[in-house]
């Protein structure tokens, strides 16, 4: 007797293996599927301008990695104690104007040789809700706490997340042509926006990126995260206590469905070994200088070397 429908997955023509090199970019959930790329050791960089929801303005950090557009004092503002920008999160926001600039522009060099040496590009789109600055006529990444009398709210046409996918994907392509795409929709609702607005939103990036990888089957591919949490986790006990995001079982949930149709089967045994250490590491002795422990440290290195030997990039 099954309690849930499924829901089906492909498995992908181009599996994630130790060689990959991916970047992930997106929203909150992208930093969900980063940690769990991290904890098993695959070769991943995620956010690097921080949690950004909307296609837009992934667009255009894209393009500025990219064409290595810097960041000039021209994009960026002073306002409650610190410098900001409105194409990058907060956490990336900064007390100095020079320091802060220099930082931007440090990440987006890196991003540039991140982009251009990856094998999977994975982006996460969280909302086709937007804000727009009515002074530059732009749309923004993160408002910083502006007065929100400067902004104008609008959500983005199925139209304009499908150009913008395109574009996305043209850029990276002009210094990447080898690179695989997996797209996905963030299951974590945005219910300040309202709830039938919320919908709206998720329904407006799913038809665009349907629309963009029917055409691009080859390159690109779609992992329906939001489709497993409202669907297969169809039950409040799979979210977190502010009933939005999907909590660590979920999380667990959904990553065990990706790693089973997106990464190479061959290195699900070192995934095992990379998870055992890893408990490992994290227990916690009764005794630190008992022979048993010293004993269960030596064995533990042991494994460790083993694994750096085959796996350099290896760091635990």
């Amino acid at each position: 007797m099954d309690f849930t429908t499924k829901v089906p997955i492909a498995k992908s023509n181009n599996p994630i293996n130790y060689d990959s090199k991916i970047v992930s970019l997106g929203s909150c959930f992208a930093e969900n599927m980063g940690e769990k790329f991290s904890y098993f050791k695959f070769q991943n960089e995620t956010n690097p301008f921080g949690i950004i929801f909307n296609p837009v303005s992934i667009e255009k950090l894209i393009s500025r990695a990219v064409t290595n557009q810097k960041f000039t004092e021209n994009d960026i503002l002073f306002h409650n104690d610190l410098w900001h920008c409105f194409e990058v999160h907060s956490e990336l926001s900064h007390p100095d104007k020079e320091i802060f600039l220099q930082n931007l522009n440090q990440i987006l060099e890196q991003t540039n040789n991140q982009i251009t040496a990856s094998t999977h590009i994975i982006i996460t789109y969280g909302t086709s809700w937007v804000y727009r600055n009515k002074a530059a006529e732009k749309i923004v990444a993160n408002c910083h706490k502006v007065p929100q009398s400067q902004f104008d709210k609008e959500i983005l046409s199925v139209t304009t997340i499908e150009k913008s996918i395109k574009n996305t994907i043209d850029l990276i392509q002009k210094v990447n042509t080898n690179c695989y795409f997996i797209f996905t929709v963030s299951p974590v609702r945005h219910i300040k926006d309202g709830f039938v607005e919320n919908q709206r939103s998720k329904a407006n990036l799913i038809s665009a990126l349907h629309n963009v990888v029917t055409l691009s089957l080859l390159k690109c591919n779609y992992f329906p995260s939001y489709e497993i949490l409202m669907d297969e986790l169809r039950d409040y006990r799979f979210y977190a206590e502010d009933m939005l995001h999907p909590n660590q079982t979920a999380i667990d949930y959904i990553w065990i469905r990706f790693f089973e149709n997106y990464i190479s089967e061959e290195n699900h045994a070192t995934m095992e070994e990379v998870c055992s250490i890893q408990k490992a590491l994290a227990h916690r002795p009764f005794n630190p200088n008992s022979d048993s422990h010293q004993k269960f440290l030596s064995n533990l290195n042991d494994k460790i070397i083993r694994l750096q030997e085959k796996f350099p990039h290896f760091q635990f």
